[in-house]
């Protein structure tokens, strides 16, 4: 008997690791895509299954809201046009999106969207713009006209690609008290307060403005889960800053490339992000490279250790995921029209393909579900 309660024991266990999820994809339209698609991602097999697409022009970067009812997007117009963010519902049951209303972004090129967990807020960075933005969330999960937009300006010391600010990302931290921004253009992170109760929720703070190396372009964040520490990966340089995050307050700890010392050519990397335990930390490269750097993370000191490189088996890499549960990263490369799906080793951090992809035109942003 005893037996047989162990391997039911066992088996439940293992059963609560299994996870079914919704895996939600942004894309650029201007070539075969629609808009939003939405898949069955089973984190058991790494399979997945096209469920639906909305279609909406260029929503580049998605943000959940909390439990999941609600997705909103960018529209990543530019030149001369503003840019939009598009509130939908989502039916869980169906696994399809519904519009519900646009509203304008307050500057051209949205790239990034955050919402708050009270669903009160999206901030949103405008690119090309060099601004962001923050626009109330009402009950019904509708978006209001944009109640607080705040310009950067400045210029960095790359001519072409920081002739005026461009800023490239909105994250709220995980105790949501503050918003990192990271500012390509100027090569500068800024810190603002965040108090989701205010009719303007963004406030500057007292020394919040940390340079970084100049023509570096910083670009987005990535928090440690347990530990005080934030990275940023830099996208014209190729380069990981590490920084320990006291309130606010970050106090630089370390600066490290995500290319092989004998590489040459461009690297612009993308996007960063953490194992759940902690452990591993990736960053995507694009140009030349096409790759995925992946480091181990002392977390008594908050700094980095290379442990190598893995092909993303594409082109372009953009953003990336990593599964709740710590065994899958999906990376969206967006000029070869895949996701590919790469197992990751508990022990080592390093990256196994599976063997699957989800063929898929121009995808740029990923995000799951729980189910």
């Amino acid at each position: 008997m005893k037996s047989i309660a162990l391997v039911s024991a066992l088996l439940l266990s293992l059963s609560g690791f299994a996870q079914d999820y919704y895996l939600f994809v942004g894309t650029y339209t201007n070539g075969k895509s629609k808009g939003i698609y939405v898949y069955d991602f089973n984190a058991s097999t790494a399979s997945a299954n096209q469920i639906s697409v909305t279609e909406t022009k260029n929503p580049s970067y998605l943000a959940l809201s909390p439990g999941g009812n609600y997705v909103y997007s960018v529209n990543e117009n530019g030149g001369d046009q503003q840019g939009d963010v598009s509130a939908f519902s989502f039916d869980k049951k169906s696994g399809q999106l519904q519009f519900i209303n646009k509203q304008q972004s307050g500057g051209a090129d949205p790239c990034f969207i955050s919402v708050n967990k009270t669903r009160k807020w999206a901030i949103v960075a405008n690119y090309t713009g060099g601004n962001l933005s923050a626009l109330p969330i009402k009950s019904d999960g509708s978006l209001s006209p944009v109640a607080e937009l705040i310009q950067h300006s400045g210029t960095g010391a790359n001519k072409e690609r920081q002739e005026k600010a461009h800023v490239h990302s909105t994250f709220l931290t995980p105790d949501e008290h503050f918003i990192f921004s990271a500012d390509l253009g100027t090569d500068k992170l800024t810190i603002y307060r965040f108090n989701p109760n205010l009719s303007k929720p963004l406030t500057s703070i007292k020394d919040s403005v940390v340079n970084v190396e100049s023509g570096s372009g910083p670009r987005h964040f990535a928090f440690h889960p347990s530990k005080p520490f934030v990275y940023v990966i830099e996208e014209l340089t190729g380069t990981v800053d590490a920084y320990q995050n006291n309130a606010g307050k970050l106090t630089h700890l370390q600066r490290i490339s995500s290319a092989p010392k004998d590489f040459k050519g461009d690297n612009g990397s993308a996007d960063i992000h953490i194992t759940p335990n902690g452990k591993f930390l990736y960053a995507t490269n694009r140009g030349d490279a096409n790759t995925i750097a992946i480091y181990s993370i002392d977390t008594a000191t908050g700094k980095l250790s290379i442990k190598g490189f893995q092909s993303v088996m594409g082109k372009h890499p953009r953003n990336f995921i990593i599964e709740p549960g710590g065994k899958f990263l999906l990376v969206a490369n967006r000029d070869t029209d895949n996701i590919v799906i790469f197992k990751i080793d508990q022990h080592s951090g390093l990256l196994e393909p599976t063997g699957k992809q989800i063929d898929i035109p121009n995808p740029v942003c990923l995000k799951l579900l729980k189910k």
